[in-house]
């Protein structure tokens, strides 16, 4: 009878350990939230997924939102239509081949500049299509705004603002959350509390058009848009030990993070009037802990401000609601994208020695996560809450690091650094210029050289043709005569 006993606490304690470990899913209304599961193979890492718990939709609640064709068709109609501010372009495509289509809305679409660059994403999950229904009529309406409206004129010259109505073409169309290979995308990043994500290989193709998309561009913020809860959600979304137990846990800029979250919410029709969520804002891992979530890794990797906004209660409602709900969460969109030239600090960074751009590094104290400047302009751009006081840090190898302290009022402020070389990069730079200076003068002299180094050859080819001439025209000497012995 002991053995028995002992024989099941040891299967209970098998089953016990090899658990899937859960991570509770957003979606669904208020306090409905169903579970995906994280499980570890016995011999790889793999992605354990449940079939979607929420209702199926039925057919004649998709009446009235744009099929996957006639997404396409709407954001090629604004390209032809607003070629003067917009620029259509893709950053991949979906398991099913669905291109991942992106509006790209600025004075000069399509070229680089020295702006901040914001971007929205939509349909993450392909059970909440509210987003690409919203971001199509907000591209519309800067479109239609464009120098008629003062908010609509700013964002357009002098944000560079690039809109993905639909990350989950596929999932959208299978009326399901996850995408057509039944992954839930806002679960499939690597994540820095759970490594688990890291050493995964099968991610997914929409995850990996994100991921090189953010580490090809440098965006200054970003929202995904998500249906299901009316709320802005900021970093972190889980806690540093992995679990699922929900409690605050900030990241080192949460105070910029809940200022840009509350800029959100306090424009919105009602979400800052919410009774569960004070404020209208939410820590992540205080609501519910995730891992493997985009705005996390947008943070930690791109150096990119994100926000994840639930925008509708409902995550599919009708569609004689959609005008609406836009309305609802415009001004909220507008005033989100333009915090990044009203709010923030913004410069440029210059070598001393030769005036030239650099990309060096912008930090701040009390946070390890900075941004860098373009290589093209040497400018940055960096969201930070206002009435602060903050210590700023420009660095870069090769180059005598600069720290400047500032207090943000409720304007942006302008902020440029001249870094001085080190004194070995110096002698390097002097050297390399006075060798650039010589080959630079050579080249400029080269025909000049090239001219009297011919002449030259020529003369020396004629004088020795006339020495020859002349040795030849010499009258032979007579030889002696022979004498007689």
């Amino acid at each position: 009878m002991e053995l028995f006993k002992l024989l099941l606490l040891v299967i209970s304690l098998v089953a016990f350990l090899s658990a899937p470990i859960a991570a509770l899913e957003r979606g669904g209304k208020l306090g409905s939230k169903s579970s995906g599961l994280l499980e570890i193979d016995s011999t790889i890492f793999s992605r354990h997924l449940l079939n979607d718990s929420q209702p199926q939709i039925v057919e004649s609640l998709s009446d009235g939102y744009m099929s996957n064709a006639a997404l396409e068709e709407a954001i090629s109609e604004i390209g032809q239509r607003c070629g003067h501010i917009c620029n259509i372009y893709s950053i991949g495509k979906s398991v099913k081949g669905f291109p991942l289509l992106v509006i790209e809305i600025s004075d000069k679409p399509g070229q680089e500049e020295a702006e901040p660059a914001f971007k929205f994403i939509g349909n993450v999950h392909g059970d909440e299509p509210v987003g690409r229904e919203v971001l199509v009529r907000l591209a519309n309406w800067l479109c239609n705004n464009y120098m008629k409206d003062p908010l609509a004129t700013l964002i357009v010259n002098n944000v560079h603002l690039h809109i993905l109505p639909s990350m989950n073409p596929d999932g959208f169309d299978m009326r399901r959350r996850g995408n057509a290979n039944n992954v839930d995308l806002n679960r499939d990043f690597p994540d820095q509390f759970y490594p688990l994500n890291d050493g995964l290989t099968q991610r997914q193709p929409e995850t990996k058009a994100i991921i090189k998309w953010v580490e090809g561009r440098q965006f200054t913020a970003s929202a995904s848009l998500h249906g299901g809860a009316l709320v802005a959600n900021y970093p972190w979304d889980g806690a540093q030990d992995g679990s699922s137990r929900k409690e605050y846990f900030a990241c080192p800029d949460d105070k910029t993070f809940r200022y840009m979250a509350s800029v959100y919410s306090r424009s919105h029709y009602n979400m800052s009037l919410s009774k569960e969520f004070e404020g209208g804002i939410v820590n992540g891992a205080l609501w519910y802990p995730i891992y493997g979530g985009m705005q996390d890794w947008n943070y930690i990797n791109g150096g990119c401000f994100e926000l994840t906004l639930e925008i509708s209660d409902e995550k599919w409602p009708k569609a004689d609601e959609l005008p609406t709900l836009f309305e609802y969460n415009r001004i909220s969109m507008l005033n989100l994208v333009a915090s990044l030239v009203k709010a923030g600090i913004h410069g440029r960074i210059f070598a001393s020695n030769n005036g030239g751009p650099l990309p060096a590094s912008v930090m701040i104290k009390g946070s390890d996560y900075g941004v860098n400047a373009s290589r093209i302009f040497g400018d940055f751009h960096r969201m930070l809450a206002p009435h602060e006081s903050y210590e700023v840090a420009a660095s870069m190898s090769g180059f005598k690091s600069k720290t400047t302290k500032i207090f943000l009022e409720d304007k942006a402020v302008n902020l440029d650094f001249v870094l001085d070389p080190e004194e070995n990069q110096e002698q390097f730079n002097r050297f390399d210029h006075n060798k650039s200076g010589f080959l630079s003068m050579y080249l400029d002299y080269f025909p000049i050289i090239f001219l009297i180094s011919v002449l030259f050859l020529c003369f020396l080819l004629k004088r020795k043709a006339i020495f020859k001439f002349l040795k030849q025209r010499q009258p032979q000497a007579q030889k002696s005569p022979t004498l007689a012995v």
